[in-house]
């Protein structure tokens, strides 16, 4: 059989320091300096400037990306009515078979 081995920690080799001792020191309180002013960042990039054209082509867009998801998600849950509907007629068939033959 195989056994497991359990480790064992090795006792530490060689010349191990002392922690270093901390000191307190005080604090002494300063000026409160003002924090810098945020500075705008500058662009290198032209802003962007939408035309009718682009705004409409934008919404055809998305509602064709909405019609679609939507025709998937329907089919998929017409598929599942329909897996559902005809695994209980299957039942229905077992049961019915099954009750028939404990009748005769």
């Amino acid at each position: 059989m195989i056994r497991p081995k359990v480790p064992v920690n090795p006792t530490p080799t060689g010349l191990s320091t002392p922690p270093a001792v901390i000191q307190p020191t005080s604090i002494t309180p300063g000026a409160p300096t003002p924090p810098p002013m945020p500075v705008a960042p500058v662009s290198s990039r032209p802003t962007l400037q939408l035309t009718p054209g682009a705004v409409v082509a934008v919404a055809g867009m998305g509602t064709a990306v909405v019609l679609v998801v939507g025709a998937v998600l329907v089919s998929m849950l017409l598929a599942v009515a329909i897996t559902g509907a005809s695994v209980a007629v299957c039942a229905l068939v077992v049961r019915s078979i099954l009750s028939t033959d404990t009748r005769r």
